[in-house]
């Protein structure tokens, strides 16, 4: 698609030195022996998050259902945030309550992301003969649909701590875990510390083409492994997306930092246009969203589109999203051609 394109970090390409180490990866079976580049990224990726092992996965979203099935057996359940990532995904099945086979029950979040910890035990507390066993919580961070916002460890270990006392397990999903890293100025193992599990992308902020992580201890990941080839994730030379993922766990992290930089100034360009509603202050990673007085979402965006600018309308709200191809240049020729957006007569009907 061309011209600026905020739509989601997904947009991003590999990078020339992904390409090349792409073309010269030394590949092999991972479903037999074992594929030598991508067991050099898992080892790599376990080693950030601080975990004993670490599995490669075609998405975040399949990551996330093999981390889940590797704690749950079918008729489980499970607790997610109503706005979290992963009950839209349980949403996908259409009105089925259930993901692979896991009970899912909702429960909201504050504006930050953050599970209430009494709503958890409140939750599993309701449970009655007929019910599932809650047995995992899963928590978002960065938080996509609160601005993007990253939960610090602080937070995250007590809370481990208390979704343990109850008898359950913590999973992170860390779609964009290093940009919640690189934001709170601390390493993504600390993050994830508490948790039994996380995941996070390679195919967001970190702009390989492909791919995702599940990470945990070692009879964890043997575990989701299983998993993993039961959704039929398995895969055969996987080096030519591992040796992408090598180069961006190297070379792209602390990168996202001009992201965050971008993000925050468009918040900061859009707040000063009348029309618009945003705070500038709660944009620290990649996302941000905003709300109009007297357009709709979806007008805005096919108006910017046809503009040359892509964003997504999300509800009663507009996202965007910055990322390595988006420049200082590029938020501020956004923010122009929002301004003329805006203050253009609205469109009839």
């Amino acid at each position: 698609m061309n011209g600026i394109d905020l739509r989601s970090d997904t947009v991003t390409r590999p990078t020339p030195e992904m390409r090349q180490a792409m073309y010269d990866a030394e590949v092999a079976d991972d479903g037999l022996e074992g594929d030598p580049t991508t067991q050099r990224l898992e080892e790599l990726a376990a080693e950030l998050l601080g975990t004993e092992a670490a599995l490669l996965v075609a998405s975040g979203s399949m990551g996330n259902l093999v981390a889940a099935l590797a704690h749950c057996e079918p008729g489980d359940a499970m607790i997610v945030g109503e706005r979290s990532h992963m009950a839209w995904s349980a949403d996908q099945g259409k009105g089925h309550s259930t993901y692979g086979q896991i009970g899912v029950r909702r429960l909201p979040e504050n504006p930050d992301g953050k599970l209430g910890i009494e709503d958890i035990g409140l939750s599993m507390a309701a449970e009655s003969e007929s019910d599932s066993r809650v047995v995992l919580v899963n928590m978002e961070n960065t938080h996509n649909a609160s601005d993007g916002r990253p939960i610090d460890p602080a937070w995250t270990s007590s809370f481990a701590s208390q979704v343990h006392d109850r008898g359950a397990a913590l999973h992170i999903d860390g779609a964009r875990l290093f940009n919640a890293a690189v934001a709170l100025n601390v390493p993504a193992s600390a993050l994830v510390a508490d948790a039994d599990s996380a995941t996070f992308c390679l195919s967001k902020g970190l702009a390989c083409p492909i791919g995702g992580i599940v990470a945990g201890s070692r009879d964890y990941i043997a575990e989701a492994h299983n998993r993993r080839k039961i959704v039929g994730g398995e895969m055969r030379q996987t080096g030519v997306i591992s040796a992408a993922g090598i180069v961006a766990l190297n070379s792209m992290v602390d990168r996202m930092a001009d992201d965050h930089a971008n993000a925050r100034r468009l918040a900061e360009g859009l707040a000063q246009i009348s029309g618009i509603s945003i705070e500038p202050e709660r944009v620290t990673t990649n996302i941000l969203y905003f709300t109009l007085s007297d357009r709709t979402p979806e007008e805005v965006e096919q108006s910017l589109a046809e503009e040359g600018v892509h964003c997504f309308a999300i509800d009663d709200r507009v996202r965007m999203v910055t990322h390595h191809h988006i420049t200082p240049e590029d938020i501020e020729t956004t923010l122009g051609t929002v301004q003329r957006v805006i203050q253009s007569p609205p469109r009839a009907g």
